[in-house]
């Protein structure tokens, strides 16, 4: 089946994105704690998702279940806060706006699923005049689960129009790996972001690329394979 379209993560791949985890993980964690959680129930080794995992969790354990969007509210305002910060500081990666043309050029259809929030993410795209290549942004806010839950990307590829097998995903996490995979999409590990080669290979990665420009030439080789069978 030849690729049609290409979706691309954000931070790490189409976009350097410097966001201090660590200072906005302890400034959520010390909000909880304000706010009655347990220190011991979080680290800051946990992604913004775990930790609202687990004040799901801890919520309906405690029967406060009516208090949660209250909670997740003010956890995403603090993440917003850093990822803004970021976001006037970012750059974008080496090659990204020459691959978006290629892959236009090529008539492919392309989206960008993200875990950042919807204002960062369009900070991003209009400063370096990025949003005009996509067809379909997805954002955290734009679904009520993130990858690595297949939801994401599923709405992502819905918005397109496309089929999993129809798609090659492009990014430089695990979550993104397993997006794919989990979906029979096409997952290209970029090693230009956060997860090491093995970290990637283990997620499933199909193959590794160490610029965006390949994957212009990946797709034109999986599309000759797909033309001769």
């Amino acid at each position: 089946m030849k690729i049609k379209a290409a979706i691309f993560d954000l931070d790490g791949t189409i976009a350097d994105f410097n966001l201090d985890y660590k200072a906005s993980r302890a400034e959520i964690i010390h909000f909880l704690v304000s706010e009655g959680f347990p220190q011991s129930l979080f680290s800051l080794n946990d992604n913004l998702f775990e930790i609202l995992n687990k004040v799901e969790i801890f919520m309906k354990n405690h029967r406060k279940e009516t208090q949660t969007d209250k909670i997740k509210a003010s956890i995403f305002s603090i993440a917003e806060k850093y990822e803004m910060e970021a976001a006037r500081t970012t750059q974008p990666i080496p090659g990204i706006r020459e691959t978006l043309k290629a892959l236009r050029k090529m008539k492919l259809k392309l989206a960008l699923f993200t875990v950042n929030g919807k204002d960062s993410v369009s900070h991003i795209l209009r400063t370096f005049d990025l949003k005009q290549y996509f067809a379909a942004t997805v954002t955290r806010d734009d679904v009520s689960l993130v990858k690595p839950n297949p939801v994401h990307l599923e709405t992502a590829l819905n918005a397109l129009g496309v089929k999993p097998r129809e798609a090659v995903v492009v990014g430089d996490s695990v979550w993104d790996m397993k997006s794919a995979r989990t979906l029979n999409a096409y997952a290209i590990g970029t090693t230009t972001g956060i997860a090491s080669r093995l970290e990637l290979t283990r997620a499933g990665a199909h193959c590794l690329i160490t610029s965006p420009l390949d994957v212009v030439t990946l797709i034109e080789q999986l599309n000759r394979k797909a033309t001769k069978k």
